[in-house]
């Protein structure tokens, strides 16, 4: 039976009718009120009726950035919503003639890259999404970690410096603040300043006036020495990352998502190298295999689907 997956952005809100073998049969995408949580609300509703309109579908699954409580129910923050200790659920299954689950998009994604993507053939899997953030999902033994309150698996706010980089969440040194795309940027940027290697991204800041996301990645498939150099070093901050988890989770494979992992193995080389360089014991059992996401953009809808749907089975 069909499910439907909606994922909440702080600009945009995707919906999508998904079949149990997670195809999608039919998206919708509309702007997201994010300064509303009514307005979400409404938006939201008049999304899943509308996917669900002649068609069998036993449930709904909303995936949005927060801390959602480990029943899948409320959400208790939000960083681009005004939602705080939401009950978001209950208020969508009062206005909807279905079950709702509510789930975090990062496990969202990465449990649709488990189920139908690059980590299907495994039973333990961390994905990374590195995106203007570093997202995470962890798998462990076929189930998603959530941990004892719903919170686990931000692994953006693992320590990486001690005493590092200011984070967003208020802590320092966070893996986020060295392996996101936003750090990409400044690492490129730095490089610019420095000439040499970076003659190139330099030529491209003062074309355009500052140097974006974009230029890099065309710098990156164009094998610019400057470009590949910050992303060695995103890489090397990264496999740190991978070592430190593997050595708590034991993951069978790391899957690294979002618009940077569109390097492929540009990025995935020296996360590879710098993982075993910082792995404890090394050599002492398998090793993980390091893959980019297959999924993309479809992994938050087809992720929250898929929840909802066994959430609905009691599964």
């Amino acid at each position: 039976m069909h499910a439907i997956g909606i994922d909440i952005g702080g600009t945009k809100i995707a919906g999508a009718l998904v079949d149990e073998f997670g195809t999608i049969i039919r998206s919708d995408r509309q702007p997201s009120p994010a300064g509303d949580p009514r307005e979400i609300e409404d938006v939201v509703v008049a999304m899943i009726n509308g996917l669900a309109a002649g068609e069998e579908v036993c449930a709904a699954g909303v995936a949005a950035a927060g801390f959602i409580d480990s029943a899948q129910s409320t959400v208790y923050y939000a960083p681009n919503i005004n939602w705080r200790n939401e009950p978001f659920r209950d208020a969508l299954e009062a206005r909807l003639d279905l079950p709702v689950i509510i789930e975090n998009d990062a496990n969202a994604a990465g449990w649709a890259e488990f189920r139908y993507g690059a980590g299907r053939l495994y039973s333990d899997m961390v994905t990374l999404t590195i995106g203007t953030g570093v997202g995470g999902a962890i798998v462990a033994g076929d189930k998603l970690f959530r941990g004892g309150f719903g919170a686990a698996a931000e692994l953006g706010h693992l320590r990486l410096v001690p005493d590092g980089l200011p984070c967003g969440c208020g802590a320092r040194g966070c893996i986020e603040q060295y392996g996101s795309g936003r750090a990409l940027l400044r690492i490129a940027n730095d490089f610019a300043d420095a000439g040499g290697i970076g003659l190139g991204l330099a030529a491209a800041r003062q074309r355009r006036g500052k140097l974006t996301g974009k230029d890099v990645g065309r710098l990156i498939e164009e094998h610019d020495g400057g470009a590949l150099a910050a992303l060695r070093q995103l890489g090397n901050s990264l496999g740190q990352a991978c070592a430190s988890l593997g050595a708590v989770l034991d993951p069978q494979i790391f899957v690294i998502g979002g618009g940077v992992s569109a390097a492929g193995n540009l990025l995935l080389d020296p996360i590879r190298v710098a993982y075993l360089e910082h792995l404890p014991a090394r050599g002492y059992h398998p090793e993980p295999e390091f893959a980019v996401a297959e999924l993309v953009n479809d992994a938050g809808v087809v992720g929250a689907a898929d929840l909802a749907r066994l959430h609905a089975a009691g599964a």
